[in-house]
């Protein structure tokens, strides 16, 4: 008798073990760790879906195409187009925001990976999600054309 419950206590010490296991790897592999995303330029109350057209109430919005740079696929490619608004303050941008740039090379559209300040004020590190290094200068506000708010594929 007492070869049966050890038996059976080892079974379900075994059987114990592999349900927490399996259940840590299935809440690992279900999940991915949190990436920082665009902040919420456009409330949901100012978006309007009807059948034959979807209304964004938002104000200065421009459009925005692509070049074929691959540097921010897959979110954005040269087949992507996106509508942008201008914003009003240096401070609306965040960490996160994909914006479009003015520099020598022509305009370029990169996430903001990080924001700080210096004696020149506010400024923005970005860099393509497809890039594995950022981009090797601070992007002022004066340079941003816009934030990209909506993708159309």
């Amino acid at each position: 008798m007492k070869k049966l419950v050890k038996g059976i206590l080892i079974v379900l010490i075994i059987s114990l073990i592999l349900s927490i296991t399996v259940f840590s790897l299935s809440d690992s592999i279900l999940s991915s760790p949190e990436r920082v995303s665009p902040s919420n330029w456009i409330k949901e109350e100012d978006i309007t879906v009807k059948n034959n057209q979807v209304i964004f109430n938002v104000l200065n919005p421009t459009w925005a195409k692509f070049t074929d740079t691959n540097s921010m696929d897959p979110f954005i490619d040269e087949d992507s187009h996106a509508i942008e608004i201008i914003p009003d303050s240096p401070g609306k941008i965040q960490v996160g925001d994909v914006i479009s740039y003015k520099t020598s090379y022509g305009i370029i559209i990169h996430r903001v990976i990080n924001k700080g300040e210096d004696n020149k004020g506010i400024y923005y590190l970005v860099q393509g999600d497809n890039n594995t290094i950022r981009d090797p200068f601070k992007v002022r506000f004066d340079e941003v054309q816009g934030v990209v708010v909506a993708v159309i594929y």
